[in-house]
């Protein structure tokens, strides 16, 4: 064995393995970089998506001629000075490996200047300097990168089309836009401006620019303060989803993350508002002491840890829904028209390290065609929309369309104090099909699906008397026998007490068997063996107690089980004793698996439909 020390130009080649993966990670790396320098004008120039020629052009701080040809050794950075520093990083780059491993596999030439003195040209090919001489005193910064990859060609067979390619680099611009939305961002591809923002902090701006107006206009503002945590942004009403968490943003101090527990944050604070498989669009922002997070566990800095997890994510779950209950979340029935555009959304999976786009996202704007033109006056332009969604929202934007976006079986149902009423009186006038409930009032024409409507009701129903555990229980006539193997049977041995608290009694009955002689009264007669399986199934799964995800689990299946089907008809004293329940109900947008219950035809709506007015 001979051990040897690496030589630089390997040793950037390798990390360059990490940090480099495609042109968007040049793109990303130095982007955040001329974010790093304070500048609130950054140009992003691409050819060929970015495998020919990328240049980033920035108005910041720039780097003095004393220290530019530091800043392209390996590990050499401003941001830290020792180990404190590590951990209380409030710039988005510190590590000092990107510029040494960008330059280690592309051709590569740096002008900057401080504005106090003549500026530096540098220029590097595979990682050796080239040439160095002066420049003029611009303030600010540009590095053209060329031809990467040109020394290692085994990594170009890994890259995807060009289309693919300008995808992931726009998704990213897309993001660090919405993280900065006091930059003004300019992206321009084989010299066409496909991307451009204000930088006047309208983060609903930006938003309409990546989704689409119609999406932005169904956005809502929320924020929530706790000691350690600042949290605000914009939350997309339900009805707007997707198929992937890849509209889901979170930025911390600026950086952009992904983490498991805030996605599920999210998604508790959308509880039984989405339909199962559907995901929302969320952009939050989130400030706190850098003490609290360590952003040094990824090479791409995308993964970060969190000293105090549970009461950030508490804080989320709890902002969305709060801000969910304070609105009107019945859909229209009358989608509006969406103008085509040729262009199809990109957007890179936020869920994977390799920044690989979904299969359904993988097509991008063809900047060649001459519908993709930029509107002047600082009007961001809308590049980016989600194709074959059937929520029927468009996203092309004009200056008027930016300027106005500036501008069966009756049970007591438990009362809730609220401010209002969610949802106003309706009227039943007929049925439809045996299905559908078609009621109105002075606002409109109200269609509601009876067998998810009452699954809401039954489910707050029994989500209630579920958490409600008392003495009362019920005997069987036959006690339910239960076999597991020797590891469930230790997990069920293992939560005895913790099984009890939801009015579970397992007794011993032989070797890995338990029977069950008593159950809480509430149980629908008939499900009770259905409703513990289900209970146990999941302390099995989880090998823990969910006191929460158990009774929400038997609520739901207990509701769609006992709500009336399709097919059913109802005369109107049953119509109207559903919708008075409905009415009652804290959530009656949707039924426990987030499909819609309730969708509005308004007068205007109807009057434009029969083009009584135009």
């Amino acid at each position: 064995m001979n051990i040897i020390e690496l030589p630089d130009y390997l040793a950037n080649k390798i990390a360059a393995g990490e940090v480099v993966e495609r042109p968007a990670s040049v793109v990303k790396e130095l982007v955040e970089n001329s974010v790093d320098a304070k500048s609130d004008w950054i140009k992003v120039e691409i050819e060929e998506a970015g495998l020919q020629s990328i240049k980033i052009t920035d108005n910041g701080s720039g780097i003095p001629h004393s220290e530019c040809k530091k800043a392209f050794l390996r590990h050499a950075t401003s941001k830290i000075k020792n180990e404190s520093d590590l951990f209380h990083v409030r710039t988005l780059g510190f590590r000092g490996e990107a510029l040494a491993s960008i330059a280690a596999v592309s051709r590569l030439r740096i002008q900057t200047s401080t504005g106090e003195e003549a500026g530096t040209v540098l220029e590097f090919e595979g990682g050796h300097l080239q040439s160095e001489s002066r420049s003029d005193a611009r303030k600010g910064t540009e590095i053209h990168v060329q031809d990467i990859f040109f020394n290692t060609p085994a990594r170009l067979k890994y890259l995807k089309t060009v289309h693919t390619e300008l995808g992931h680099i726009t998704d990213i611009i897309n993001r660090i836009s919405l993280s900065h939305p006091k930059i003004r961002f300019e992206l321009i591809h084989n010299g066409r401006k496909i991307f451009q923002t204000t930088g006047k902090g309208d983060l609903r701006q930006i938003a309409a620019a990546i989704y689409g107006m119609s999406v932005a206009k169904k956005m809502i503002p929320v924020s929530a303060q706790t000691t350690d945590y600042s949290i605000h942004g914009f939350i997309a009403k339900p009805e707007i989803n997707r198929s992937s968490r890849n509209y889901i943003t979170t930025v911390v101090n600026g950086r952009i993350i992904r983490n498991l527990g805030l996605a599920r944050a999210i998604a508790d604070g959308y509880h039984t508002l989405l339909p199962i498989g559907r995901q929302p669009i969320v952009i939050l922002n989130i400030e706190m002491d850098p003490i609290l997070i360590d952003v040094n566990v990824h090479p791409t800095k995308l993964e970060v840890r969190f000293s105090k997890e549970k009461e950030l994510f508490s804080a989320i779950e709890q902002m969305i829904k709060k801000a969910f209950h304070k609105e009107t979340l019945i859909p229209s029935g009358s989608q509006p028209k969406v103008e085509k555009q040729k262009s199809a959304q990109h957007s890179f999976n936020f869920e994977q390290t390799t920044w690989e786009p979904t299969a359904e996202k993988n097509a991008v704007e063809d900047t060649n065609k001459k519908e993709n033109r930029f509107y002047e006056q600082d009007i961001v332009l809308a590049n980016v929309n989600e194709v074959n969604e059937p929520t029927g929202e468009g996203a092309v934007n004009s200056m008027n369309t930016v300027e106005a976006l500036s501008n069966s079986e009756e049970i007591n149902i438990p009362e809730h104090t609220l401010e209002k009423e969610r949802i106003p009186i309706l009227y039943p006038i007929g049925q439809h099909h045996g299905t559908y409930i078609i009621a109105q009032n002075e606002e409109g024409l109200y269609i509601i699906d009876q067998h998810a409507a009452q699954e809401r009701i039954k489910y707050e129903y029994f989500k209630e008397k579920i958490g409600d555990v008392d003495s009362i229980l019920q005997d069987l006539l036959v006690p339910i026998t239960f076999e597991f193997t020797s590891q469930e049977a230790l997990i069920i041995s293992q939560y005895e007490d913790e099984l009890k608290k939801v009015g579970l009694f397992f007794e011993n009955f032989g070797q890995n068997a338990y029977i069950v002689r008593t159950h809480p009264a509430w149980f629908p007669k008939g499900d009770e063996e259905e409703i513990i399986r289900i209970m146990v199934d999941q302390l099995i799964r989880e090998q823990k107690i969910n006191i929460h995800k158990l009774r929400e689990d038997a609520a739901i299946l207990m509701s769609c089980k006992k709500s009336i089907k399709a097919n059913h008809y109802l005369n109107n004293n049953d119509m109207e004793r559903l919708l008075d329940d409905l009415r009652k109900c804290e959530e009656p947008f949707t039924c426990p698996h987030g499909r819609p219950v309730i969708i509005q035809f308004t007068k205007y709506e109807m009057e434009k439909m029969f083009k009584r007015i135009m």
